[in-house]
């Protein structure tokens, strides 16, 4: 007997013209993905992407993550609400951001964030060390992993798990992030965005180099789509939630090229 095919998400970067993110949203719905992700940047607002997306499907809906150096939490609840996002469809992803004490800056943000939303959001820490990922174990409803390799992501669901025992409950949902890019020019779109991130705080650059993988490697590039499925198979068994975040042009053709070939197994 086959077992239960995991969950799957898709992610993008926020900012999507409207049409574009509901016709995405749509057509993954059709695809079988369960839920639907933006980023959230300077430029660009992850729950108004969100909001697009919920608009078009009934697709559980996230943003990963809102850096608490940049969101207060009652500004948060204030926009989740304004843009009529259902808790019970949302996750709100939230990460520490450029502070020198992420675990305090966390741990403190969660619960004003849980204070300042609706009953029944679902709240995930973005974690990549040792002892966020433990926090998350132990308070949150779910953890977000980025850039990580399978065993990577393995060593951090045990970290997880280790928190969560301590703190007496079962382990949250583990998501996790895992780039993907089709076409001629996969690799150099996957080695753009691996290289920004390398260098973007020292948080990034030990993680980074933990991993001990050449750039423009922690990810999945594919010129033949058909080529995927294979090389995501092996981060599902560290990760609940795999959330497969398009590196593609923001255009529906291109966005949905990658939709297509990472979408989840049918029964």
């Amino acid at each position: 007997m086959n077992p239960e095919p995991k969950p799957r998400g898709l992610g993008v970067a926020a900012g999507l013209e409207a049409d574009i993110a509901r016709a995405l949203a749509a057509r993954c719905a059709e695809l079988g993905y369960t839920s639907l992700w933006s980023n959230d940047h300077p430029m660009a607002s992850g729950l108004e992407t969100a909001a697009e997306f919920a608009a078009a499907s009934s697709l559980d809906v996230g943003v990963a993550v809102l850096p608490l150096d940049r969101h207060d939490p009652a500004d948060i609840a204030s926009k989740a609400g304004q843009l009529g996002l259902d808790p019970e469809r949302l996750w709100l992803g939230i990460g520490a951001g450029f502070t020198k004490r992420p675990l305090g800056v966390v741990r403190e943000g969660l619960a004003a964030v849980r204070s300042a939303l609706p009953r029944g959001t679902r709240v995930a820490i973005a974690a990549m060390g040792p002892k966020m990922c433990a926090l998350a174990g132990a308070e949150a409803d779910g953890v977000f992993l980025n850039w990580m390799t399978p065993e990577k992501a393995g060593w951090a669901r045990d970290h997880v798990e280790e928190g969560a025992a301590q703190a007496g409950r079962q382990p949250p949902e583990v998501f996790g992030y895992v780039r993907v890019a089709v076409g001629p020019d996969a690799r150099d779109r996957l080695l753009k965005e691996e290289s920004f991130y390398r260098q973007l705080h020292q948080g990034y650059i030990r993680h980074f180099q933990s991993l001990e993988r050449e750039p423009g490697t922690i990810g999945v590039a594919e010129e033949d789509p058909a080529s995927v499925q294979a090389e995501l198979a092996p981060y599902e068994q560290a990760i609940d939630h795999l959330v497969v975040r398009a590196l593609a042009h923001a255009d529906v053709q291109s966005l949905e090229a990658v939709a297509v070939a990472a979408a989840p197994r049918q029964r």
